[in-house]
């Protein structure tokens, strides 16, 4: 922060909002966009997996065979697809606020329309759209907890919302169990229509990105969210708030992500989003189902997804603990090396087999996770939702071939060693392409202050009368 004097002869403030919130320490500011960012991806995670939990339903009414079925639930993970990389570009153009707003409305509408529908196609193209929302909703989440979040917690701060989408996929399972039976499988759609009612609050209470802020010139917004991230500052009328030059470049987005020497880096975040994604949803389409092959009776197998799900969790956590204390490059690339390791040993039935899959679940759904908060941190705010969308758009690639190769691999029926080592390869090659992604350039490396670049491009403007505030 610099202190220069302004034309009517009054002190003016110059302050970098990025340092704000880099140094900022954790308040109830902080903790509101945490539990909105989580309570988001609760939702999200809910309107995405609760077609799993009523397709039998579905398959039963409708009377579909299992081919069309497969397309009625991979649906959603098309339009998720699409929506990542719109929805996170727009966010760019338009602001966060109405970008997670229009996710909200997307996913919430759509996938209560799905349960008014009596045909597969109808009810196909209601969960297209749906996705949007769904696919939309997890970059521009991710980009506004990584800028708010004070630097010294950010990767527990994001790992920790990113759960809330592992919890909405509870949720739907035991809402599933409770009213399917009862109320049929539309009940638990219908139930997703309700968090619409939200999108008011959304825009009262959840902030904007700040650089947006300032690009939009709205002061009076602006001094209201910087007042609640760093309430121990006084703020003057005469404070002038800037970004880093990074975040003031103009022209297209999408093109932005290959230039400074972005360009392989984002190549290589990409195949990281792909292949990570690809190792979780193979696993939750066909873990139970190789286990029982395995000889496992069912309960058995569904005691291995619990461990997988607890292990997600902890090992989500414990990497963003590990990413604020150590390089987080290089965290992610040991917890890939791990999922390498893990998966072999599971396919080889090493014991205890319980906390074997728990590591799987650490370093595979877990290590997704991390993934993306590398992403988010790697680009610069004014293009972070671009690169998030563009990384988790083209990461559901992954997703979508994921079951259709592992399902091709099981009915060749091969070894079991060989099926979990065909999904481990996919985490050795992630962990070489993020060892490839040259963290010099990532954003969270930049330590330069924009009020000094701005002193440089006014010839050197208050030099002499800077002052630490």
């Amino acid at each position: 922060m610099y202190l220069l004097p302004s034309n009517e002869g009054s002190v003016m403030q110059r302050i970098d909002v990025h340092k704000l919130a880099d140094e900022a320490k954790f308040n109830r500011f902080h903790l509101s966009v945490l539990i909105w960012c989580f309570g988001i991806l609760v939702i999200d995670g809910y309107d995405l997996v609760v077609v799993g939990a009523a397709l039998p339903s579905i398959i039963k009414e409708m009377g579909v065979n299992a081919a069309t079925a497969g397309f009625m639930a991979s649906s959603a993970l098309f339009g998720a697809m699409f929506g990542a990389i719109i929805l996170g570009t727009l966010a760019d153009k338009i602001g966060r606020r109405w970008a997670i707003s229009l996710c909200v409305l997307f996913f919430s509408v759509f996938t209560a329309a799905a349960g008014l529908t009596s045909d597969p196609i109808t009810f196909s193209v209601m969960r297209f759209l749906a996705g949007l929302g769904i696919g939309g909703a997890i970059p521009n989440v991710v980009a506004q907890m990584t800028e708010y979040a004070p630097k010294k917690v950010r990767g527990v701060m994001v790992t920790l919302m990113a759960c809330g989408y592992a919890i909405g996929s509870i949720i739907a399972a035991l809402l599933g169990k409770q009213f399917i039976e009862t109320a049929g499988w539309q009940s638990v759609f219908l139930i997703a229509g309700a968090p619409a009612m939200l999108i008011p609050f959304i825009q009262k209470y959840m902030p904007e990105s700040l650089p947006f802020l300032i690009k939009q010139n709205d002061d009076t917004h602006l001094r209201q969210v910087v007042g609640k991230l760093r309430p121990d500052i006084r703020l003057e009328p005469h404070e002038e708030f800037l970004v880093p030059a990074e975040d003031k470049a103009e022209g297209p987005t999408v093109g932005r992500l290959f230039t400074e020497g972005r360009g392989l880096s984002t190549v290589m975040f990409w195949i990281a989003n792909l292949l990570g994604l690809f190792m979780v949803y193979a696993l939750s389409t066909w873990l139970v189902q190789l286990m029982a092959q395995a000889g496992y009776s069912l309960g058995s197998a569904l005691n291995f997804l619990l461990a997988y799900n607890i292990g997600a969790i902890a090992g989500a956590v414990g990497g963003g603990w590990l990413a604020d204390r150590f390089n987080i490059k290089w965290v992610t690339f040991g917890y890939l090396v791990v999922a390498a390791v893990a998966l072999t040993l599971l396919g080889f039935g090493t014991q205890p087999l319980v906390l074997v899959v728990a590591v799987v679940g650490a370093s595979t759904l877990g290590t997704q996770i991390l993934v993306f908060t590398y992403t988010g941190q790697f680009y610069p705010t004014s293009i972070r939702g671009t690169g998030l969308g563009f990384a988790s758009g083209i990461g559901r690639i992954g997703a979508i071939a994921a079951p259709i190769v592992i399902g091709f691999l099981v009915l060749l029926k091969l070894p079991l060693v060989l099926n979990f080592v065909a999904i481990g390869s996919a985490g050795a090659i992630a962990a070489v392409a993020v060892a490839v992604i040259n963290h010099r350039l990532s954003a969270s490396m930049h330590t330069f202050d924009a009020t000094q670049s701005e002193d440089a491009d006014m010839g050197g403007l208050g030099r002499g009368a800077e002052a630490q505030a």
